[in-house]
């Protein structure tokens, strides 16, 4: 597994993540259960965008890109190009988490204040996933080329497949993971604050809240397979693909907050999502045929993004869909349903 990253850029990595997430811990503590604002929200968003390009700088140093040397600023533009795709490609894809979190935050009727602490360890979830399948990706592209085909192939179906879903209604209680939930754990019908579990007739039983977060894992995992194979078509270096992933994913929770009151206006936004899963797929399939240059990768990804946006506000949505608000669990819904 080649990569550019020296050990000191690793050093500034590890130590970028462990302060990031302890800063953000801390605040979270000091708190406590709170709805999180439209301002708190946004200025989050922005602390975490410029944290990230803040490392990027540094690691544009650290590879010579105010250097004497051609052929070093050469390699650091490049990489840096490669960090702002990858990096843009997981935000985007990202959004259609926070889309699926939203709905499943609006089935359960989690209270605002709880929400931020079930991101948290949601996003915990996800860097400690990502991490994992980042490594084993990175040593199959390295041991066997032909990986790259079937990670093209993966994304452009999954692209036509995102094509034909958007739009649609989700089906929540069909869910796979819904109804293995349902089976395996004897739920109460009520939440206990922040708790996961709650004493209910001398027995010790899961609050909605744990199931949420176990849902939100399992989401994780399907939206990994999607997004893990995108950022190889970027670049194979672990690091790019490491770092991107992980800065991207740190800004996930304040991003939901952000977005979560607007989702209905980026309608259209689904579409674009799949056009840039096609167009990554299709990078992948043609990488020995034709290497598509990293800034045209940047600009088709940025520029259909923008514009299924703007379309968004445009074009009104066809029929709106009215949140019940109502709880999916009552008091006779245990683990012996079928």
């Amino acid at each position: 597994m080649d990569t550019i990253a020296t050990p000191l850029m690793w050093g500034t990595f590890a130590a970028f993540v462990v302060v990031a997430l302890f800063i953000d811990f801390f605040a979270l503590n000091k708190q406590g259960a709170h709805k999180v604002s439209m301002k708190e929200a946004a200025i989050w968003s922005l602390i975490w965008v410029a944290t990230s390009f803040i490392f990027l700088g540094i690691m544009w140093w650290e590879m010579g890109g105010l250097s004497g040397d051609a052929a070093a600023k050469a390699l650091a533009n490049t990489k840096a190009l490669e960090f702002t795709t990858g990096y843009l490609v997981e935000k985007a894809l990202a959004v259609d988490n926070i889309f699926v979190f939203l709905m499943l935050f609006t089935y359960f009727a989690v209270p605002a204040e709880y929400q931020k602490r079930v991101l948290m360890i949601g996003i915990l979830m996800a860097l400690v996933l990502r991490a994992g399948m980042i490594v084993v990706g990175a040593w199959l592209v390295a041991q066997f080329h032909w990986v790259l085909y079937v990670f093209g192939a993966f994304l452009v179906f999954t692209g036509f497949k995102m094509w034909l879903a958007a739009g649609q209604e989700p089906d929540l209680e069909s869910n796979p993971a819904l109804k293995w939930v349902r089976k395996t754990f004897t739920i109460s019908p009520h939440y206990d604050g922040e708790k996961f579990f709650t004493p209910i007739d001398g027995k010790r039983i899961a609050t909605p809240l744990l199931i949420v977060v176990i849902l939100i894992g399992i989401i994780d995992v399907v939206f990994a397979v999607d997004s893990i194979p995108a950022i190889f078509a970027i670049t194979t270096d672990p690091f790019i693909v490491l770092t991107s992933n992980v800065f991207a994913i740190l800004g996930l929770r304040a991003m939901y907050f952000l977005l979560a009151g607007m989702h209905e206006k980026f309608h259209l936004l689904p579409y674009g999502l799949a056009l840039v899963l096609v167009f990554i797929g299709a990078k992948m399939l043609l990488i020995d045929v034709y290497k598509i240059p990293i800034v045209w990768s940047l600009t088709a990804t940025a520029s259909i993004l923008v514009l299924t946006m703007i379309l968004s506000l445009l074009i009104k949505p066809k029929g709106e869909v009215h949140a019940t608000g109502a709880f999916p669990f009552d008091s006779k819904k245990t683990n012996e349903e079928d």
